[in-house]
């Protein structure tokens, strides 16, 4: 017995342990989870350390504006590089100049791209990928009214992303699909396989219940609002499908509201007495660590109108509202599940091979996110604002578990990824931590009220591309001989044309000559009438022929067997001629897909390195812009610098030339000053020595007249009359027997003062006294008086003097 690798999507067990043990240690390659310590549980298989991861891939879809003349903030550069400018009114950094910043996908679409051309870039390699046993998820992301809905349902005439993804599956394993209830979902996320006989009551069981809603046939009339979604002309399909598998497709419709799970397509019953709420799901995981909703409904569909039947179904019962930035504003995240369930046909190429193992199951989610906003735009109040700050909540989650998964993969660290903070990063944790592709389109609306949310969303979309997860592996079904299904086809059609010319006219006719002729060819009988009891040659005879045509026949069979053996031999021969070449195809074709995945690989190599090319060009044209402006800016300073120099210069030139000239002002007023003080100083010598004659003077005067009517035995004597001091006997006059003394000191205005230290008074005495005296000795008082005028100005002991000098220090 071969054995496979287990289904990447189901929950199975095997009947045998031994068996389910081995293909246990088989699956090393299907996922991937973090070690968490909330809940106990059996550890999840290890991943390769070498295994093949891509990018998540993220496209950019371009809104058209609502108006003509409303202003736009981005533009389309290139197929890949989308530019977005800050608009009038805004100034995006402190210079008060417009910033622009370029932002890069793997493709982006704009405002005239249809929906067809979007399908076939983005969501149809998920489909084929999901027909090969492949994961997938798709989800758009933006600002709210930025046409996420639109891209992803559509219009009438203008299908999106899910009804087209719908037909081309559709289209593709239509001739190959098994009968209803063949594959039937247990409550753990995995498939059974139920044979004709079970799957025909099955069948018989729901038709027979009235009151069990049936599943709505194709030939049923579409609903008028997904009449013509796809033109005829558009229709896609895969080429690549396994016919020697039998398929069956599964749908569910789930809603995120305020972080609760909600079943679109579940059949409640209705009380109008006392309405009952829904009741949320939960989430799960299944044995192979794959997360899914407890609960859900799961309806098997048949072809595309069916399953847009049930889509419009739920979506009728999805939330909805009117807000101030749009008209039909989704309140929740929903996530409409499309489950590919296929198994390989048996040998003779004509039932579905009865073993649960060999089930293969896939799956591709495609995801309307919410869009994000700001109440203060939205004006959101009540249930309203719970919603917006739920919606907000759950993204800003979403975008904190893609900055922690590109650390972890940039900087080697293993930080916890916060999953569990949000249903909808919990739902798809499988997906960045296991296998299976990521697509994102990042819908934009180009209207200037709109740059900042479009800005963060820019910054999320191109953190997210540089996400990796790992790439998915082809899974191979089983081990049996390719083409079963076209060898049994063509079979019946050879069987059911003999037929057909068997039961023609001239089928009896060539019968009988077939029987007359082997007839000719056997021993005639002889007559077997016996005429006499006692006959004994008759029976003989008889039993002689009968003996030589049983040996004929037995040479017949012989010789038939022999035929038949060489027949069986050649066709055991073609066989393993066909096997050998079937293998040798088989080889070719894995060499070929090896040699695909190598030039896709060096493909996506080449792109990365044209992007990172173009990013490094739009870094050093940035850079030679800056360094220019930084040259400008220097050469600027350097002629500033220079004209400060000169201007330092000449105001040192002048400031030297300004201290010589001040100088020279200074020596000239200080020899000013020197002179005027010289001349001061003399003018008051002069006048204090004028002074000092007339004291003098009057000393002589008075003496005179004193001496007069003291005595007259005196002779009188007149005194010479003095000479009055002049300037040309200064220096003669200042020879007297009793100088002044000064200190001279400089000014500060470079002048010179004198401050005299020894100053001399005159004191009278009363003229009574002096008689008095004078009576006592009065010969004695004449030669005194004389005495005093002749006597040099110094001071005297006596007290019997008239006139008296004192010095004061």
């Amino acid at each position: 017995m071969t054995l496979r690798k287990t289904c990447h999507r189901g929950n199975f067990k095997s009947r045998r342990g031994g068996l389910c043990s081995v293909e246990r240690s088989l699956t090393t390659q299907t996922m991937q989870r973090p070690n968490k310590g909330k809940t106990p549980r059996r550890p999840g298989p290890k991943k390769a350390a070498n295994i093949d991861k891509d990018p998540v891939g993220v496209y950019c879809r371009i809104r058209p504006l609502g108006a003509e003349d409303e202003e736009c903030c981005l533009e389309m550069i290139s197929s890949s590089t989308i530019q977005l400018h800050a608009p009038d009114g805004l100034k995006a950094n402190r210079n008060g100049e417009y910033k622009e910043t370029q932002y890069s996908f793997k493709k982006a679409f704009g405002i005239n791209t249809n929906q067809l051309e979007l399908f076939e870039d983005v969501a149809k390699p998920l489909i084929e990928d999901l027909i090969h046993c492949k994961n997938g998820l798709l989800f758009t992301y933006g600002v709210t009214g930025s046409g996420k809905t639109f891209t992803m349902t559509g219009s009438p005439g203008e299908g999106g992303l899910l009804p087209r993804s719908l037909d081309m599956l559709f289209n593709s394993i239509g001739p190959f699909q098994a009968k209803r209830f063949v594959f039937k979902p247990d409550d753990k996320n995995g498939m059974e396989i139920q044979g004709q006989v079970d799957a025909l009551l099955e069948r018989q069981k729901r038709e027979s219940q009235p009151t069990v809603p049936k599943t709505p046939s194709s030939r049923q009339k579409a609903d008028p609002e997904l009449a013509d979604m796809i033109n005829s002309e558009e229709a896609c399909k895969s080429e690549n499908v396994d016919e020697d598998c039998c398929y069956s497709v599964f749908v569910s419709y789930i809603e995120i509201y305020n972080n609760y799970i909600y079943d679109l397509l579940e059949d409640a019953p209705f009380d109008p007495i006392r309405p009952k709420a829904p009741q949320s799901k939960i989430l799960r995981e299944d044995q192979n660590h794959n997360m899914y909703v407890a609960g859900c409904t799961e309806v098997e569909v048949k072809s595309t109108e069916e399953a847009f039947e049930v889509f419009w179904k739920g979506q009728k019962k999805r939330r909805i509202a009117n807000t101030e930035l749009n008209r039909e504003s989704s309140r929740s995240h929903s996530v409409f599940t499309v489950k590919l369930a296929q198994a390989p046909l048996d040998a003779d190429g004509d039932h579905i091979l009865q073993d649960k193992n060999q089930v293969n199951v896939s799956q591709l989610c495609l995801v309307d996110l919410a869009g994000s906003e700001r109440t203060s735009r939205t004006r959101a109040e009540g249930s309203r604002l719970r919603e917006a700050g739920n919606i907000n909540q759950s993204l800003m989650t979403l975008r904190t578990c893609m900055e922690v998964l590109r650390e972890n993969q940039m900087c080697g660290t293993n930080k916890m990824v916060p999953y569990r903070d949000s249903k909808v990063t919990h739902l798809f944790k499988n997906y960045f931590d296991g296998e299976g592709k990521v697509r994102m389109i990042v819908c934009v609306n180009p209207k200037a009220d709109d740059y900042d949310e479009t800005m963060l969303v820019m910054r999320f979309a191109e953190m997210t591309q540089e996400v990796e997860v790992a790439r998915p592996v082809d899974r191979p079904i089983c081990g049996l001989t390719a083409g079963r299904r076209h060898r049994n086809r063509v079979f019946r059609d050879e069987m059911t044309r003999r037929m057909d010319e068997r039961g023609g006219s001239g089928s009896s006719v060539d019968d009988t000559a077939l029987l007359d002729q082997m007839m000719e060819s056997l021993p005639a009988l002889p007559r077997c009438e016996l005429l006499d009891p006692a006959d004994d040659q008759t029976l003989p005879r008889l039993m002689e022929v009968l003996e030589r045509r049983h040996r004929v026949r037995q040479m017949m069979t012989e010789q038939f067997n022999k035929s038949a053996t060489t027949l069986k031999s050649m066709l055991q021969q073609f066989d393993s001629q066909i096997n050998s070449k079937e293998t040798f195809l088989h080889d070719q074709r894995s060499k070929l897909s090896e040699k695909e995945k190598v030039i896709n690989s060096q493909k996506s190599e080449l792109e990365r390195l044209e992007k990172k090319s173009k990013t490094l060009e739009y870094k050093i044209d940035i850079l030679q812009k800056t360094t220019n402006m930084y040259e400008q800016d220097k050469r600027s300073l350097q002629q500033e610098l220079e004209t400060r120099e000169q201007r330092l210069h000449r105001e040192l030139t002048e400031k030297k030339r300004m201290e010589q000239r001040m100088q020279g002002m200074v020596t000239d007023t200080k020899h000013k000053w020197e002179k005027e003080c010289e001349r001061r100083v003399n003018a008051k010598q002069l006048e204090m020595q004028n002074k000092l004659w007339v004291k003098d003077e009057k000393l002589k005067q008075l003496k005179a007249i004193v001496t007069e009517s003291s005595g007259s035995g005196f002779p009188s004597e007149r005194p010479e009359k003095p000479e009055r001091p002049s300037r040309e006997r200064d220096h003669t006059r200042s020879a007297s027997p009793s100088p002044l003394q000064g200190n001279v000191f400089k000014t500060r205005g470079g002048g010179q003062a004198v401050q005299f230290t020894d100053i001399e008074t005159l004191r009278q005495e009363c003229a009574m006294a002096s008689s008095r005296k004078r009576h006592s000795g009065s010969g004695d008082g004449a030669a005194h008086m004389e005495d005093i005028e002749n006597r040099a100005p110094v001071p005297s002991t006596s007290s019997n003097l008239g006139y008296q000098k004192r010095r004061k220090p």
